[in-house]
């Protein structure tokens, strides 16, 4: 007998929490993957995107992928999720910007929270995975390595970036990882730890 279509492929991450970011780059069409696997595996995964990423992955896409509603905004209604973007990172186990654009690195280095991924990103007290996908020169530039170093420091976590073909035509650093090694150490990260969500109901 076929699984149902709603069943898990594989639920052995079942009750971990995380918030998939997405900014917009070329690069977002990978993270479709990422949360596809995890949502296959059991992982409850809740995508939010910025205005730029909306114009590259529609959110209809990560709302189909992910079986939740897509964060978007600030201001949206409160129907399905708290306004101030602050509850949602309380059970959060992990949390992932991809691709993590130069804008939003230097945003997240300076503690700028000014649309819902910065918010987010800014309230969570779980681990935070960044994948960065720019232009090579943007990747090499002083600021931007000084923004990666200052949150290395911090605990981030970096995933990436490789070096190949860059949707600008140049060659070298800057393209985002791929699809299977984020996930990979995404998951890595989760069974690191048991999902917060079972320490609160014991």
């Amino acid at each position: 007998m076929k699984p149902r279509s709603d069943t898990p492929v594989s639920p052995e991450l079942s009750g971990y929490e995380v918030v998939v970011a997405v900014c917009g780059g070329i690069a977002a069409y990978k993270v479709c993957h990422v949360v596809s696997a995890l949502a296959q595996r059991g992982v409850g995964v809740t995508v939010a995107m910025t205005r730029a990423a909306r114009r590259f992955v529609g959110e209809a896409t990560f709302g189909a992928l992910s079986g939740r509603p897509v964060l978007t905004s600030l201001w949206a209604p409160a129907a399905y999720y708290d306004p101030q973007h602050v509850r949602l990172t309380e059970a959060l186990d992990a949390l992932l910007v991809a691709p993590a654009t130069y804008n939003m690195i230097g945003k997240i280095a300076s503690g700028v929270a000014d649309d819902v991924v910065s918010t987010l990103v800014c309230s969570a007290e779980a681990p935070i995975l960044l994948a960065p996908a720019m232009n090579v020169r943007m990747w090499q530039n002083p600021v931007c390595q000084e923004n990666v170093r200052r949150l290395s420091e911090l605990g981030y976590r970096l995933v990436g970036p490789g070096e190949g073909w860059l949707a600008c035509r140049d060659v070298g650093a800057g393209r985002m990882a791929e699809a299977e090694q984020i996930l990979q150490a995404l998951i890595g990260q989760l069974r690191s730890a048991p999902p917060k969500a079972a320490g609160a109901t014991q």
